[in-house]
């Protein structure tokens, strides 16, 4: 093997490869400084921010076989300790400056309205976003897009270059400015600083400028000399306030709608470019209806850790009068359809699971509606983009992390091992952190796993559960 290096060669990167895909594959060890992709070879360089990062990859590949869209790709240290900016002109865009928090977007094939609102929801996944500037230019609408942070900036520029915002539209091509701050001096539809939420939304008129009591600003000379002021002046300019309001308002309305078609993008990137088969984004309802429970094991909680893996919940209640039926209110509507899509027919503690829009807008608040509005165990807090990257349907195997630093692989087992036969399983450490990998003989036995064992405390740690979508361990 190669000297260790910061820099990952990464072998039989096909045409369907994204650097998405790529950055999924390296960065749970660490952050990723630079990626080229070599696509003319089938290759791909990685540049890891630290040396420690690149070695846990690389010992973590040797005992598994990664694989990207059905393709086995290869790491390796590469011979280069570090990727120059030569070396990079062979990446996603040969033109662009060396990468820094600001990026310059530009919006090809704009069939609808761009705001700093439907901008924010498409790149805020990545990372704080601190000001965004939009701009008309030759090559069309434009946007600069200030990260607190470098990486940040990499993540969105590597998972969003080249995605359209909307089906067939709006696509999006970035490269990094070479500005070092944007200058924001309005916070507006064209403009925003999000670390200064208390700046003018538009530059107020000085006293030296005409206003409207100027009366050489509507007024007409009589003969007498003395200026005549039509009242018909004031009606006009209290009719344009008034229909700037009206349109203030319709604009107001199609932002908010807009942003909901950024969030639906924001997804949709998360998935490769399009949203999961099924899932069509048109949906606006958040409530679902839960039938085929099993009752004599089933609860709120449980619910909660299955459903949680697709959004955020809002309020859980478990029928009284039909205990094998309950309702889930999840934050919006694009999650509740991520929900009905993956577990649909899942089998859950014996049970075939159907899971359909429930005629209810919300859940009531009762004291049989369990409310988790608030609970820091909602996955959907932080991480977003991640989340839904690695929403998938039940797995045999479960990714375990939040573990102590001192845990055994024996403890693990005897946690889980009531829930199934449990076939293989892999303690590591990944960005200085302890998780583990189990595959059960079954998805419905790691599904009850999952579901029981979910936030609950080994060795003083409380747990997180997910399903990964690794092929085998």
């Amino acid at each position: 093997m190669a000297e260790p290096s910061r820099v990952i060669h990464i072998r039989n990167v096909g045409h369907e490869i994204s650097e998405t895909d790529l950055l999924q594959v390296v960065q749970p060890f660490g952050a990723v400084a630079k990626l080229v992709m070599l696509r003319t070879k089938n290759q791909a360089l990685v540049q890891m921010e630290d040396l420690s990062a690149s070695i846990s990859a690389i010992q973590y590949y040797t005992t598994i076989q990664p694989s990207v869209r059905g393709r086995n790709v290869y790491l390796q240290y590469s011979s280069h300790q570090e990727l120059t900016t030569d070396q990079s002109s062979h990446g996603r865009n040969p033109d662009q400056d060396e990468p820094n928090r600001i990026l310059l977007v530009t919006v090809h094939h704009m069939l609808y309205p761009m705001t700093v609102e439907v901008l924010h929801q498409v790149f805020s996944p990545y990372g704080f976003v601190e000001k965004i500037v939009t701009f008309q230019k030759t090559a069309g609408f434009q946007a600069l897009i200030q990260f607190q942070s470098r990486q940040s900036a990499i993540q969105a520029a590597g998972a969003l270059h080249g995605r359209n915002i909307y089906d067939g539209c709006c696509q999006l091509d970035i490269q990094y400015s070479n500005l070092s701050e944007l200058q924001v001096h309005y916070n507006n539809d064209r403009s925003r600083d999000f670390t200064n939420p208390s700046l003018p939304t538009e530059q107020r008129p000085r006293s030296s400028q005409l206003g409207y009591n100027d009366p050489s600003l509507f007024g007409f000379q009589q003969p007498g000399g003395k200026t005549l002021q039509f009242s018909f002046t004031f009606f006009i300019i209290h009719s344009c306030h008034l229909i700037k309001s009206i349109l203030t308002s319709f604009l107001q309305s199609s932002f908010r709608a807009t942003a909901a078609y950024g969030q639906a993008a924001v997804i949709a990137a998360a998935f490769g470019g399009t949203l999961p088969p099924g899932v069509t984004g048109t949906n606006d309802r958040c409530t679902l209806i839960v039938s085929n429970l099993n009752s004599d094991k089933i609860d709120a909680d449980k619910l909660f850790n299955l459903f949680s893996i697709y959004g955020n919940i809002v309020r859980i209640k478990v029928l009284r009068n039909k205990p094998d039926h309950a309702l889930v209110q999840m934050a919006d509507w694009l999650q509740a359809e991520l929900a009905i899509h993956y577990l649909k027919g899942a089998m859950l503690l014996g049970q075939k699971l159907e899971v359909n829009f429930s005629k209810y807008p919300s859940i009531t608040p009762a004291p049989d509606a369990h409310d988790y509005s608030t609970s820091n165990l909602n996955r959907f807090n932080s991480n977003v983009a991640k989340n839904y990257r690695h929403c998938c349907a039940p797995t045999k195997i479960i990714h375990i992390s939040a573990l102590s630093p001192e845990i055994s692989e024996d403890a693990i087992l005897e946690h889980l091992g009531e829930h199934g036969t449990i076939v293989k399983s892999k303690l590591f450490e990944a960005s200085g952190k302890t998780q583990a990998l189990v595959q059960f003989e079954s998805e419905e036995e790691a599904t009850e796993a999952l579901v029981c064992k979910h936030a609950s405390k080994l060795e003083g740690s409380t747990i997180r559960i997910s399903f990964s979508q690794m092929q085998n361990i």
